[in-house]
């Protein structure tokens, strides 16, 4: 088994937390992006990973104060 595989078993609860937290962040923000219409940031969302980090730019700082049309 190599180093990652040891590393990833090693911290299981840490990497699934991280998954998890990284999911949910991105679900929330493709939902805002979507409802905002702002398409641009919904592709960015979508092709871009970046373990949470532009997802929650996204949610605290772009779509923050803006209206949601329904």
């Amino acid at each position: 088994m190599g180093e990652i595989e040891t590393f990833i078993l090693a911290n299981l609860p840490l990497v699934i937390a991280i998954v998890a937290g990284t999911l949910i962040l991105k679900g929330i923000a493709l939902w805002r992006a979507a409802r905002l219409g702002q398409k641009g940031w919904f592709v960015a969302l979508l092709v871009v990973n970046t373990l949470g980090i532009l997802e929650a730019i996204y949610i605290l700082f772009v779509s923050k104060g803006k209206e949601e049309r329904f």
